[in-house]
């Protein structure tokens, strides 16, 4: 393996594995994650049940599978609504610039000049706590980071040749945009987009653990974590297993994103 690949290689191993788990759980789980067997009630790893069983007797193994799926939907759909909103902000403030890029960039200051935590808490509450009301709390937290990213990458490209060349034969803005800036962007907001997803899933980790993020009975990471806390020293591999699937899915997803960065870095 060439020492340039190996974090790219490893992320997309380990990234492949937790995907796969989410895959499979939509077809199979070895047990209900909503049976509660009280006679088998933290129970500690065993061939019967890998991972073990929470206070309530249920599969831990069952409910990691299942909370893979919600936690990466609901990074997914952070991500892509954060980008898709991010990019036409940074669009339209790195090409037209002026009074327009003033305004909006002092838009994303004063959403950055709030926590976040913050942000979502409110968010969360006004929208009422549903399934997935996490997913526009986080996207407006996200927005930012992808708006300057875009800005700047307009801003650098919009002054090149090759876009005055096409500017000449009467392309327009919004072609120019699309079709020629945007791509040129995109090696580099790809790279972010996937760091974005690690971060994405510590944010509804954190959010979850707090009882803000996915509600039960759906069962997600955070909130595995927020259950096992009570039961810690009587049944630690509850908290363990639950906070090993954060850990490794955000350090496989930073690999990735690292990777990616590092070989378009080097395509420079």
């Amino acid at each position: 393996m060439k020492k340039e690949n190996r974090e790219l290689v490893i992320g997309t191993a380990i990234t492949a594995i937790v995907l796969l788990m989410a895959i499979v759980s939509f077809f199979y789980t070895p047990y209900d994650i909503t049976f509660m067997n009280i006679a088998e009630r933290s129970q500690p790893p065993s061939w019967a049940h890998p991972a073990g069983t929470d206070n309530m007797g249920r599969d831990i193994l069952s409910r990691l599978m299942v909370g893979s799926r919600f936690t990466l939907l609901v990074a997914l759909g952070t991500v892509i609504g954060s980008t898709l909103a991010g990019s036409v902000l940074g669009m339209v403030s790195g090409y037209i610039g002026g009074w327009t890029d003033e305004v909006i960039m002092r838009l994303i200051d004063a959403v950055n000049s709030f926590p976040g935590l913050l942000i979502a808490l409110v968010i969360v509450t006004v929208l009422d706590y549903g399934k997935y009301t996490i997913i526009p709390a986080l996207c407006i937290m996200f927005i930012p980071s992808y708006t300057r990213i875009v800005r700047m990458g307009v801003m650098q490209c919009k002054e090149a040749e090759f876009v005055k060349n096409y500017r000449v034969f009467g392309a327009s803005d919004v072609r120019l945009l699309t079709v020629h800036i945007f791509p040129n962007i995109m090696p580099q907001l790809f790279s972010s987009i996937i760091i974005g997803l690690s971060n994405a899933i510590l944010a509804e980790s954190s959010m979850s653990y707090l009882g803000l993020g996915i509600q039960p009975p759906a069962p997600s990471w955070g909130w595995m974590l927020n259950e096992a806390q009570g039961t810690i020293f009587k049944s630690p591999w509850y908290a363990v297993s639950s906070g090993i699937m954060i850990v490794i899915t955000i350090v496989g997803f930073n690999c990735i994103g690292e990777g990616l960065r590092k070989k378009y870095a080097r395509s420079l």
